[in-house]
This record gives C-alpha cells, structure tokens and sequence, in this order.
C-alpha cells in the first residue's frame, strides 16, 4: 500500500460523507480492492469529479501499481483522445464516455487498454501526474512522488488549525492542486470530508453547509470577488472555523475585507501560495498580519525555505515537495529526477519582516517606446482604480502597446484609461482598452491570457 494511504488508514477517524444519499461512511470500511494487482508499474487517467463514487475509485486506483493522472471531466473529447493516443494508458476512468476506442469496460466507467505493443518501465517515484493547464487538454503533466505529496499534506495540516472532528467539503476539483491538497492534509488528520460537487456560489452549497455544519472551505480569486458581491460578508456562518485562498494574487482591499469579516465572527483566513510544481503550497500569511501586510505571500511552510536570485528578482523555493519534472511524453515517464530548487517564474521582493511579496512574473512584460512595463503591476494599478471590474492586461501583437481587456458592456473608459497612464508614465495612446464579454479563466480561476488573445 502506498505511504500516504497508509497514513490515513492510522486515521480511523476519517470518514468520507456523500451528500447525493446522505451516506456515510468509515473509511476504514471502504472497498478499496486496488483495479490493478501486478507488479509492473502501469499508467492510468482518471477523469473525475468530486462525487463519492469518483473519490472512491480514486483511492482505488492509487492503491494500485499505477502512476494515476487525474483529469477533468469536462475536457472536450478531441482534447481526451489527443492524450490518450500520446500516452497510451493501460487504464482510463471516464464519467462522461460509454465506450472507448481500443479498451474495454472491466466495470462501470473504468477502461482496460486491449492491445499493448511496448512495454515501459516506468520511474518507481512517480506516483501522480497534474496537468499544467486544466482546461486546454495539454500533454505537459507535472510528476509527483508520494514524498512530495505526502510531505506537502503533513506541512499544511500543521499550520492550518486542521482537527479530526472537522467537517470539510471538497468544493475545489481534485484534479486541481489545491484541491487535492485539502483532500491530502485532511485526509491524514482524520475528520469527514464531504464529497461536495455544487461550487460556492451555487445554492445547493450553501444549503450543504448548513445541513452538515461544514467548518471551512477554500478558493480562488474569483471565488472571493464573487462572494464579497453575493453577501456572504453580511452573515455569520456559526460553524465556519477558518476559510483559505489560494491559486492566484487577492485584492489586497479585498484581503482587508475578508480578514475583518474573520476577526468579527471570530474564524481564521489564510492566504496562501503555491504551484502545482510544488505539490500545492509554497507559503502562508498567518492571520495576524492580514491587516498589515495584505499583498505579502507570508513565509515558506516548515520544510520549505525561499531565496530571491539577486540578478532576476525570481523567487526560488527549495522543499521536499519539489517535483521531479515535467512530462510530455511517455519517454518522459522513465525518470524521475528531484530539482533541489523550483524556479517559480515569480518576481519577490522581502521585506524587513522576512516576509514575501509577489510583484510579477519574469515573462509577463510589454516594452513600450523602450520602457519595460510589468503587466501583472498593470493590473493590480487597475483593481485599486476599479475594484469591482474584471481587468486583464496584455502587450499588442508588436509589443508596443498595453491591451487592458475589460468584462464590461460598452462604457466610456477614458477616466481609467487616462489614469493609467499617468501611473505608468507612458501616454495614453499607448494602452488600447478592449471591451469583452466574458474574461476567461483557467480551471483554477486565474486569467486565461491565451485564449483571451
């Protein structure tokens, strides 16, 4: 059995609860028989959601010999036959599909390839695969060990005021980073983790949270401006103990909001930071300093130490859970191979403090009339101009104009646009303001820069 499994079966605590039949169950009492009893090391995709039977099959597979991707159940069906011809997995796990090309049903939704030409042995460390892009069905997975899983899962449990009589919703995918680490890190603490697959901004989870008194919950940051819009700041939820963010930069105004809602009812509100190649998290903000230090990204978790490169600003992290490569390939699948350091692509400064502060990214930067101008500071300058407006910045094909791309209906925007540029110092000729309909998102909620070009 895998080493975080059996971490979580000394938690006999832990039970999993299905709100579809208002089930529960002791995980310790779970047939979990593996789907796959040899000894080589196979490949299997997992398309799934949060649902009970979805979780289930999950601990099933991961039991099992197998290096375990896990998917989203919404990729188009091109995307998934695009990865499955590259990869060739010998199993897949489908919702959506009754039937694939090439493998047969050896039980409900779950697909044995028929024919194997090659046999690969595959790197013993790998354990799990995450896809870089959620949504655009790209072949780049990030490789995972059980270490850097289960190493990760014990680094949050511990700063995250995590007890075995927590009742926690699965509102994030698991096929996402973040949410497979709430599932990990609460998981090996013991509690009831609720197989939730209704969103935060959706009735029926609300309705949940009242019925089985759910003690947190987590988000990105769309989820935290749709929230502030929707009332949840108005309400004292009696059983919320503390909430999380991750996946991307909050609003510091926004920080400021939600830590106050915090200290009002007395619950906790951590902002965090992380990357799949991390296995999730990097650092957290403790609670304290929500109010005096909103836009820092706080310290690396126990185990994980950060530096600032003096010649690029990068910030770089070194930790156990530090990935072994990416893959796009089966070939990719020979090896393992554990950087000490993860190069984020994230520009930091530090304060006296010893706290982090994200100010870009290496490549997010427009040269405009030869001044090099960083487009996530671009933005941040537009949500403290219009906070309540969905703002994404971008260089023109040529890389001599910023594009502020805005989800509005026609407006006059010349007030914002003229401020822009006088923060910016540039004239306002040079910035192009684009009227959109919908500003699209990523699968964890961050600006999806490539299909909105």
């Amino acid at each position: 059995m895998s080493i975080l499994l059996e971490k979580i079966f000394k938690k006999t605590t832990l039970k999993i609860l299905d709100p579809k039949t208002d089930t529960l169950y002791l995980f310790k009492d779970l047939s979990l028989s593996p789907v796959y009893s040899g000894a080589q090391k196979k490949l299997a995709f997992l398309y799934l959601d949060n649902s009970f039977d979805s979780l289930n099959t999950f601990f099933r597979f991961y039991k099992s010999n197998l290096i375990v991707s896990l998917l989203s159940p919404d990729l188009v069906g091109e995307f998934k036959e695009n990865l499955e011809q590259l990869y060739s997995p010998d199993y897949v796990y489908d919702l959506t599909r009754e039937s694939l090309e090439g493998y047969e049903e050896i039980e409900s939704k779950v697909y044995e390839i028929k024919y194997r030409t090659t046999t690969i042995t595959f790197a013993d460390e790998i354990k799990l695969l995450l896809s870089t892009s959620g949504t655009t069905g790209s072949p780049k997975f990030v490789k995972l060990s059980e270490r850097n899983l289960l190493s990760n899962a014990q680094s949050i449990a511990e700063y995250l005021p995590i007890e075995h009589e927590d009742v926690v919703p699965l509102n994030l995918p698991i096929y996402y980073s973040y949410g497979l680490s709430i599932l990990n890190s609460n998981a090996i603490a013991g509690g009831t983790i609720v197989c939730e697959t209704k969103s935060v901004v959706e009735k029926e989870f609300w309705e949940n949270f009242d019925k089985y008194n759910y003690c947190t919950f987590a988000g990105v940051p769309i989820l935290y401006q749709m929230l502030s819009r929707i009332g949840f700041l108005k309400k004292d939820y009696r059983s919320l103990k503390y909430f999380t963010q991750a996946g991307g930069k909050l609003n510091p105004k926004l920080i400021k909001q939600f830590a106050e809602y915090a200290a009002k009812y007395d619950k906790e509100f951590y902002v965090m930071y992380g990357q799949t190649e991390a296995t999730a998290r990097m650092s957290y903000l403790e609670p304290s300093y929500l109010s005096s230090k909103p836009d820092s990204i706080g310290k690396a978790i126990k185990g994980g130490t950060f530096q600032i490169d003096p010649e690029t600003s990068e910030l770089v992290y070194e930790g156990p859970n530090v990935f072994g490569g990416y893959c796009s390939s089966l070939d990719d699948l020979l090896d393992y191979e554990q950087d000490k350091v993860l190069h984020t692509g994230d520009m930091a400064t530090q304060d006296s403090d010893g706290f982090y502060y994200i100010i870009g990214r290496i490549k997010r930067f427009a040269k405009v009339f030869g001044k090099r101008i960083n487009l996530d500071e671009v933005e941040q300058i537009c949500k403290r101009l219009s906070p309540d407006l969905m703002i994404a910045a971008m260089n023109n094909q040529d890389d001599s104009k910023i594009v502020l791309a805005i989800e509005s209906p026609e407006q006059d925007f010349r007030s914002l646009k003229k401020a822009v540029s006088d923060k910016l110092k540039i004239h306002p000729t040079y910035i192009l303001v684009k009227l959109v309909e919908t500003i699209p998102l990523t699968a964890n909620g961050k600006i999806d820069y490539k299909a909105l070009k």
